[in-house]
């Protein structure tokens, strides 16, 4: 892979990072529960706590994303430390599956009577949905990856 994909597809995370952040701390005070309260109040919202929280693992599966394509941009693929980051945003995903899911049982549980939470709910379905697959995606290619590491150094010792 070229160094300039690499590079571009780095600037990508970055802009994805950037992206989020600003989602994160401008969306609750655009939220409507928000148009009357101070700034306290809505960023003391404990579901607006989980969602900075559950973020967290969000944040570590794009730095370790980040440093995967700096290990494949200093041709370093073959090496422990890809593995070690594909497993981390393995873990990273499902970790952020399962906060996904409990927010979902908790919108479920504890919502106002007279709001509908089947938006919400079905956004909950999405994005855990897209975790699963990164999750996969990221063991396979972790696998692969260990395999192919393996068989790499078994021949080093052979020749």
């Amino acid at each position: 892979m070229k160094r300039t994909s690499t590079i571009f597809l780095q600037g990508v995370i970055v802009l994805i990072g950037v992206v989020a952040l600003i989602i994160l701390i401008r969306f609750p005070q655009l939220e409507g529960r928000a148009a009357n309260l101070d700034l306290f109040s809505i960023y003391a919202d404990p579901f607006i706590i989980y969602g900075y929280l559950a973020s967290i693992a969000f944040f570590v599966a794009l730095y370790k994303a980040f440093r995967l394509l700096g290990y494949i941009g200093q041709n370093k693929v073959f090496s422990p430390g890809s593995v070690s980051s594909l497993r981390s945003i393995k873990y990273c995903a499902m970790v952020l599956g399962v906060l996904i899911v409990l927010a979902g049982v908790y919108i479920m549980i504890a919502h106002h009577k007279d709001d509908d939470p089947a938006g919400f709910l079905a956004m909950c379905i999405i994005t855990t949905f897209v975790c699963i697959v990164i999750a996969t995606a990221a063991a396979v290619f972790e696998k692969i990856l260990q395999n192919a590491i393996d068989m790499k150094s078994e021949n080093d010792l052979t020749i």
